[in-house]
């Protein structure tokens, strides 16, 4: 594989399992705490809570990986 293809699939595959994994514990910490978005009905406080877990879960999963693959992130180009 050519560098920048391998590049390209290396943050793809830090981007997807980043958001994947991150958003996944980020829900479970939700829940450990008392703010199940998923198992819920409504949208109050508590739900947008766990949704802001959720999406914080994202964001630092995504960051991980990058960081354990090697993948530079665009502003360290």
């Amino acid at each position: 594989m050519t560098t920048p293809l391998k590049k390209a699939a290396l943050e793809g595959l830090a981007d997807a399992a980043g958001f994947v994994l991150g958003a996944l514990a980020g829900w479970q910490l939700g829940v450990v705490f008392g703010y199940d978005f998923v198992n819920t009905p409504g949208w109050g406080l508590p739900q947008l809570t766990g949704l802001l877990f959720i999406v914080l879960g994202c964001g630092l999963g995504r960051m991980l990986f990058r960081r354990l693959l090697g993948v530079s992130f665009p502003a360290d180009k």
